[in-house]
């Protein structure tokens, strides 16, 4: 055998030495890797399970902020400010018109709940750069439960039990109108803070209804 043959024999056992070497170092690199070197860097070394990172979990379950806000949340607000304000005007004319007492501490109730909750609306309006009043929205139902102006002159005509009754009455159907609008924002809003002031508003205004028709009932 020619020592150039007996060359050629020995390549092939050479080669299986040299690529058991890499392997090695191939594994060596991989356990490297494991104790929490970083190799984003490195092209083809990622090591992840493919799944999403905990800051990308974090965003796609979070909230939306009390910034955030769609169209339902526009016109909840946009609605719900007259017609507290039209509440507002009722229980005021029980000064000096009511006669009966729980009547007079239900109308006190109302605006002190309702006022703050106007305040609020228009602020929610302002920094969602949206029209506050009605008026600039040509066209727009000014909400249910509203009363007519024939509806509140009648109103302020009354005195005494006469009064009770009508304010009873009225602010009966507009509570009514506001429970629908209230469970129409929690239903379909997105603003946080929408929400949970249309929730309060269905709640409160559900048991007025309540203490008003039991009120109805006695006169």
């Amino acid at each position: 055998m020619t020592a150039f043959t007996r060359a050629l024999r020995r390549k092939p056992a050479r080669r299986v030495a040299a690529a058991s070497v890499v392997a090695a170092g191939a594994l060596l690199l991989s356990a490297c890797g494991g104790d929490g070197d970083d190799t984003s860097g490195m092209p083809g070394m990622n090591h992840g399970s493919g799944a999403p990172s905990s800051t990308a979990a974090a965003d796609a379950g979070k909230t939306p902020s009390a910034g955030d806000f769609n169209d339902a949340d526009v016109t909840f607000a946009q609605m719900m400010i007259p017609h507290h304000e039209q509440a507002l005007e009722m229980a005021r004319l029980a000064d000096g018109r009511a006669a009966d007492s729980e009547v007079k501490g239900l109308a006190g109730k109302i605006e002190k709940a309702q006022d703050p909750e106007i305040t609020a609306m228009k602020g929610w309006l302002r920094s969602w750069g949206r029209p506050v009043a009605m008026g600039d929205m040509p066209g727009m139902d000014m909400g249910d439960g509203m009363m007519s102006d024939k509806d509140m002159k009648s109103l302020k005509a009354m005195k005494g039990a006469a009064f009770d009754k009508m304010f009873a009455q009225m602010m009966i159907g507009h509570h009514k109108g506001a429970i629908t609008m209230a469970k129409e924002e929690q239903k379909s809003g997105k603003n946080a803070d929408a929400v949970k002031t249309a929730g309060n508003i269905a709640t409160s205004q559900s048991a007025e209804v309540e203490q008003l028709q039991g009120i109805l009932d006695r006169l």
